[in-house]
């Protein structure tokens, strides 16, 4: 017997409901398998990809939407950034579990990454606050380069 092929149900009851539930099934899962998923496109990525939209300091002083866009895609950029540094911090954490009696030489390649991505973040979003913003931002970018331009760099990462 093929696995589509049922032999015939004496219950009426359940004949009605397979019959409804048919009814109902039908053209949705025809509209899916026929339409849909033929145009859809087909990523190789989970995530929602956005465009890139202009910075803060490509934008005009009086253009309000792109400095929301330039605010949302600064937000979208340190939630990425500081997701990069707690998947860092949780593969040093699990090097340090599994390799307990060695773990000051096998995991201080991690524990070097981890420390070279932490001060770059430090660098660029440090001290901004809960609510920082792209402004806020560029403006400890271009005070820190000034400061720099005058006294030398403060860290490798800037060199």
């Amino acid at each position: 017997m093929v696995q589509g092929d049922h032999p015939p149900d004496d219950n009426v009851f359940r004949s009605f409901i397979n019959a409804v539930y048919n009814t109902i099934d039908a053209p949705v899962t025809w509209m899916r398998e026929k339409v849909v998923e033929p145009n859809q496109k087909k990523y190789p990525w989970y995530h929602k990809q956005y465009r890139r939209v202009p910075t803060i300091d490509q934008c005009y002083t009086d253009d309000v939407l792109c400095d929301y866009e330039a605010n949302l895609q600064f937000k979208r950029d340190r939630a990425v950034d500081s997701e990069i540094l707690n998947i860092l911090r949780m593969r040093f954490e699990d090097c340090m579990m599994y390799e307990t009696p060695e773990h000051l030489t096998v995991c201080k390649p991690l524990w070097e990454r981890y420390k070279a991505a932490e001060e770059a973040w430090f660098i660029k979003y440090g001290d901004l606050g809960a609510y920082a913003d792209a402004k806020k931002a560029y403006m400890k970018q271009k005070h820190r380069m000034i400061w720099e331009r005058r006294n030398g760099p403060l860290s490798d990462q800037t060199k």
